[in-house]
C-alpha cells in the first residue's frame, strides 16, 4: 500500500512554547508540529505577536495583511519565526490589541476586549491563507481562543475542515452580549453559529458546533464533559456532537523528562540501575531540610495550589498523614490560605517542607527523588506530572479523573483512588507507603512498569493524524 499523501496543516492558537505558555495548550502547539512535520506534513503555526515574544528571534515580512474584521478592514504585520523541525511560527502584530504585559489579563484581571483581541486573532488565521498562498487541508483550533475559525468561515460561506482542541472546558471566552460587535458578527449569527449562551456570547460554545471534528487532552476527560457534573454548561452541546468527539492524550518532552540524561539531577538513574534515584532523593531531603533517610516513603507535590488540583483534599488529608512516619515535599503557588498553611507547616513539623514559588531543578529534584507523587485533582483534563513521575520512578497517588485515570495503572503504575475526600487520599497514601515498606519487590517491580511506558509525542502525532483525516472526510460529506 501506498504512502498517505502529506498533509498541510495550521494551527490557530493563543500561546506556542517555548515562545509564550501557562498551560498545557502551550506545549500541544509548541510540540505537536514538529512530531507531525517529522511524519512527512507541512504544518504551520500562527499565535498573537506579544509584548513577551517580542524578544524571540523572528523576522518581518515585508508586506503587511489585511484582516478583514466584519466591519471594516484592520491591517497587522506578520513576523516569521522558527519552532523545532524548522516549523514555521507566524506573528500576528497589532499593538492596540498585544503588546501588553499580560496574555489574557493582568494584575487587575482579564482584559475587557478579550472577545475583540481572539476574534482578530481568528480572523487573522484565515487570513493568513491567502496572504501566504498557503491553503491547508486542515486547520487546528485550540480553545476558546481560537474556536471562532470555523464560525465565520461558516458564516461566510467556506467549507474548511476544522479540528477543536478542548484543553480545559472551564475557560470557554464567555462574554457580554454587547460585545457581539466587537467580534464582527450580526445578532443573525447567534443562533446558526451557536454563539448563543444564556443571554452571552460564548466563544467556545460556537466552535462547539460550527467545527468539523472536536478533541480534548485525554479519553475519560471527552466522557466526562458530557456529563452534567463535567460539562460546565456545556454538556448538551457536546452530547450533540459526541460522534465527533475523540480523546487523544497529550505526550510529555520525553528527552527533557528522562532521569537517564537529566541535567538537573545530581545522578542519573533508570528502570534497571536505581541506585541513582536513592542519591536524588538523600539530595532533595537534603536540600529541603528532611532528615536523611532511606527508609522513610517520601511523597511529592508540584502543583498551583488551586481547588482544580485538590490542594483542599490534600490538605485535609494531612491531618491524618502528618502522625505517620512519612516525609513531603512541596513546590508551587496559587491561593494564599494554602501558601501560609504550608509555610507554617514547613517550620512546625520536621517532616514537611515546601517552597513557594516555581524552581524547574527543584521540580525534577522531587521527580527524581520523591517515592510516591500526590495528584488529588477534582477535574484533570490530561495532566502532565503523573507522566512526568512514572518516567522517573516516583509512583503516583492519583484521582480516577480525566487523564490520571488514563495513565496510571492502580498497583501497576501507581495507585488510584476514587472519592474526592481527605480521607481516600490519606488511605491511597498509607496504603502505598505500606507497600513501599513490606513489599519492596512489588514496589520495585511497580517502578519498572512505570518507568518503561511509552509516553512520546510520537504515538500522540499518529492519532492527530487519523483525526485530520477523518475531518477532511467528514467535511466532504457534509457538502
Amino acid at each position: 500500500m501506498g504512502a498517505m499523501p502529506r498533509l498541510k496543516v495550521l494551527f490557530v492558537a493563543s500561546e506556542c512554547m517555548p515562545l509564550v505558555k501557562t498551560g498545557g495548550l502551550g506545549d500541544v502547539a509548541g510540540t505537536l508540529p514538529g512530531e507531525l512535520v517529522r511524519r512527512g506534513h507541512d504544518v504551520r503555526v500562527v499565535i498573537p505577536r506579544y509584548r513577551m515574544v517580542k524578544d524571540y528571534p523572528a523576522l518581518v515580512h515585508s508586506a503587511p495583511m489585511a484582516v478583514p474584521t466584519g466591519l471594516d478592514e484592520s491591517w497587522a504585520a506578520v513576523w516569521e519565526a522558527k519552532l523545532a523541525q524548522d516549523v514555521p511560527v507566524y506573528l500576528i502584530e497589532h499593538d492596540v490589541l498585544y503588546d501588553r504585559d499580560g496574555i489574557y489579563g493582568d494584575a487587575h484581571g482579564d482584559f475587557g476586549d478579550n472577545a475583540r483581541r481572539f476574534a482578530f486573532l481568528s480572523r487573522a488565521g484565515l487570513a493568513l491563507r491567502r496572504y501566504l498562498s498557503f491553503e491547508p487541508d486542515v486547520i487546528h483550533l485550540h480553545d476558546w481562543q481560537a474556536a471562532l475559525v470555523p464560525s465565520l468561515a461558516r458564516a461566510a460561506g467556506e467549507s474548511i475542515p476544522t479540528v477543536l482542541t478542548i484543553h480545559n472546558l472551564g475557560y470557554q471566552g464567555r462574554f457580554g452580549a454587547d460585545q457581539l460587535a466587537a467580534i464582527g458578527l450580526g445578532s443573525e449569527h447567534l443562533n446558526d453559529l451557536g454563539l448563543e449562551h444564556q443571554g452571552d456570547i460564548n466563544l467556545l460554545k460556537s466552535g462547539l458546533t460550527c467545527a468539523t471534528c472536536l478533541s480534548t487532552v485525554s479519553p475519560t476527560y471527552a466522557e466526562e464533559i458530557q456529563t452534567a457534573e463535567g460539562g460546565a454548561g456545556l454538556d448538551g452541546v457536546l452530547r450533540a456532537r459526541t460522534a465527533d468527539l475523540f480523546g487523544i492524550l497529550n505526550g510529555i518532552d520525553e528527552q527533557t523528562w528522562a532521569p537517564s540524561t537529566d541535567p538537573l539531577l545530581p545522578a542519573r538513574f533508570d528502570k534497571d540501575h536505581l541506585e541513582g534515584k536513592a542519591v536524588c532523593k538523600q539530595a532533595l531531603q537534603r536540600e529541603l531540610g528532611l532528615e536523611v533517610r532511606p527508609d522513610v516513603p517520601l511523597v511529592g507535590l508540584v502543583s498551583r495550589f488551586v481547588e482544580q488540583k485538590g490542594i483542599d483534599v490534600f490538605v485535609d488529608a494531612l491531618e491524618q498523614l502528618l502522625h505517620l512516619d512519612l516525609q513531603f515535599a512541596v513546590l508551587g503557588s496559587g491561593q494564599g490560605w494554602a501558601e501560609r498553611l504550608f509555610s507554617k507547616l514547613s517550620e512546625t513539623h520536621d517532616s514537611f517542607r515546601a517552597r513557594l514559588g516555581f524552581d524547574e531543578r527543584l521540580a525534577h529534584l522531587i521527580e527524581a527523588g520523591a517515592d510516591l507523587f500526590a495528584m488529588p485533582s477534582r477535574y484533570e483534563p490530561c495532566g502532565l506530572n503523573q507522566m512526568y513521575s512514572q518516567r522517573y520512578g516516583t509512583l503516583p497517588v492519583v484521582r480516577a479523573v480525566g487523564g490520571l485515570r488514563d495513565t496510571v495503572q492502580h498497583d501497576r503504575t501507581g495507585f488510584v483512588f476514587t472519592a474526592l475526600t481527605g480521607e481516600a487520599l490519606a488511605a491511597a497514601v498509607a496504603y502505598a507507603a505500606d507497600t513501599y515498606r513490606l513489599a519492596p519487590a512489588h514496589f520495585r517491580q511497580m517502578q519498572r512498569s512505570a518507568m518503561g511506558k511509552r509516553m512520546g509525542w510520537d504515538q500522540v502525532a499518529v492519532q492527530y493524524e487519523a483525526l485530520y483525516r477523518l475531518a477532511i472526510a467528514r467535511q466532504a460529506g457534509r457538502h
